[in-house]
Order: C-alpha cells, then sequence, then structure tokens
C-alpha cells in the first residue's frame, strides 16, 4: 500500500484516540456507567488487571488493545477501496477482485473493536453482550470469503457475494439476540474450526495458488493468543497494574490473527485475467 494510506490509517487512528482520552478526562472521577447494568466481571474479575470502579475505562490496557483490531479493520477498508478503484493486479483472487468483502470483513473487525472495547471499559452486561456478539462478526465475514471462492469455482458466472453478506449479517443479529441461551465458548470454537476446514481445503483441494504462510501464521498467532489469555485467567500472566496484560495481549494476537487469515485470502492468485467476480 502507498505512503498516503498508511497515514490515511494511522491518522484515523490517532484522532480516535485523542478522542477517547478527551472523553476520558471530561469524565474523570464520574461513574458514567452507574445506570447501567452491571456485569459479573466487575464484581467477579477474571482477568488480573485492577478495575477502576468511576473511571470511564474500568479497565485500561484491555481496553485500549482493542484498538488493533479497528488498525486491521481500517486497513481491510482501505485495501477495498484500492480494489474498488481498480488497483489489482491482472491474477488478482476472488477477494481483490470483489471490494465489498474487503469493506465488509474491515467494518466487521471495527465492529469487534468497538465492541470488546466498549465491555472492557464498561464492565457492563449489555457491553458483554455486545462483546461476544462482535467476535462472531470476523470469523462470518471470513466464511463469506472462504464460500465465495468455493462457489465462484463451482459456478464462475454466479455473483453470490451479496447474498452470502446477507446470511452473514442475519447470523450477526440472531447471535447478538440469543447471545445470553448459547454457549459462545462452542459458538467461537465452531467458527474457528470451519476457519480451519477451510484453509485444509485451500491447501488440499484448490485450484489457485493460496498464500500458506499466512494461514501458518493465523494459527501460530491464535495459539499464542490463547496462552496468553489463559495465563492471564490463571493469575500467571503479570499483576494488576502492570502496563502488559494477558487479555491485552490476547486482543492484540487475535487481531494479528485476524490479518493473516485475510491476506491468507486475499494472497490467491489466478492463472489468467479477468475471472468473473461472484
Amino acid at each position: 500500500m502507498p505512503v498516503g494510506t498508511h497515514a490515511a490509517v494511522w491518522g484515523v487512528l490517532i484522532l480516535t484516540v485523542l478522542v477517547l482520552v478527551a472523553v476520558s478526562r471530561y469524565y474523570d472521577g464520574r461513574d458514567v456507567w452507574q445506570a447501567w447494568g452491571e456485569g459479573r466481571e466487575l464484581r467477579q474479575p477474571n482477568y488480573a488487571e485492577r478495575i477502576y470502579q468511576t473511571a470511564v475505562f474500568r479497565t485500561r490496557a484491555n481496553t485500549w488493545s482493542n484498538l488493533a483490531y479497528v488498525v486491521v479493520g481500517l486497513y481491510a477498508c482501505a485495501a477495498g477501496w484500492r480494489d474498488r478503484r481498480g488497483r489489482v493486479s491482472p491474477d488478482s483472487g476472488y477477494v481483490a477482485r470483489t471490494p465489498a468483502l474487503g469493506f465488509f470483513f474491515g467494518l466487521s473487525c471495527c465492529y469487534l473493536g468497538v465492541g470488546s472495547g466498549l465491555y472492557h471499559a464498561s464492565l457492563t452486561r449489555w457491553g458483554q453482550q455486545l462483546d461476544v456478539a462482535s467476535m462472531y462478526a470476523p470469523l462470518l465475514a471470513a466464511l463469506v470469503m472462504q464460500g465465495g471462492r468455493i462457489i465462484r469455482d463451482r459456478r464462475p458466472a454466479w455473483v453470490t457475494w451479496p447474498w452470502l453478506v446477507v446470511v452473514a449479517l442475519t447470523a450477526n443479529v440472531l447471535l447478538y439476540r440469543f447471545k445470553w441461551s448459547m454457549s459462545s465458548t462452542a459458538v467461537l470454537t465452531t467458527l474457528i474450526l470451519l476457519q480451519g476446514a477451510g484453509g485444509v481445503r485451500d491447501l488440499i483441494f484448490a485450484r489457485q495458488q493460496m498464500g500458506v504462510r499466512w494461514l501458518a501464521g493465523a494459527l501460530a498467532s491464535l495459539l499464542a493468543a490463547i496462552a496468553c489469555r489463559q495465563l492471564d485467567v490463571a493469575g500467571r500472566f503479570s499483576g494488576p497494574d502492570a502496563w502488559v496484560q494477558g487479555h491485552a495481549c490476547w486482543h492484540l494476537l487475535t487481531a494479528l490473527s485476524l490479518a493473516c487469515l485475510y491476506c491468507h485470502h486475499r494472497a490467491e492468485a489466478v492463472e489468467g485475467a479477468g475471472r468473473e467476480t461472484g
């Protein structure tokens, strides 16, 4: 990407940070979350970081680290914007030739950053609902990319991505609506396993060249993230006032994993130019 794209992404990030700092300073000492329903984490914390009851950001590292998802989302949106302007190589694959998917994945990552950030800032029940529901969004967006490529291989003339996006959005709404009546661990594990199954399919059956190294990076980052999270839950990662928290590292590493997953799909190289998008 050109320097201007990097400048735009990081300019938006810096502006976001300045706004959040200003809000935090303005409401310093006032419990802005008092009228909201408390989440279980407020009284029975799972993670080691100290909780500041009357602060805007009740946990600090675990809140700020969610900006990593926003960065990934902004870059995916920037890639989609460049694709939309026709700046793709002749052998580019399905994702690069379908700019809407870059926007969809990018906005899903931004949604995750906002949802998870709001929860760790507020430790409210609604924040927890939004946090868990938003975790599914980028994985569903990745499944749209995977499913679209599979259908494209079988039916090159079909334009299917709008319908797949509608299905993913519907699933997002339902998973948010029924969050409290299902196991989030089971849903998240299922979505991750589906990503893994799609990756195995790419390695074995895909007729196009795929970015295997990106798939390996996504897996390695996810495993490192899980290790950090579990060490934090066990109280073996860091102290309550440390700048580096285990769950914050979970945010950073899972953001890296999502970035690698997007790059895996985007790295597809198709022999010949001018294939239909599907």
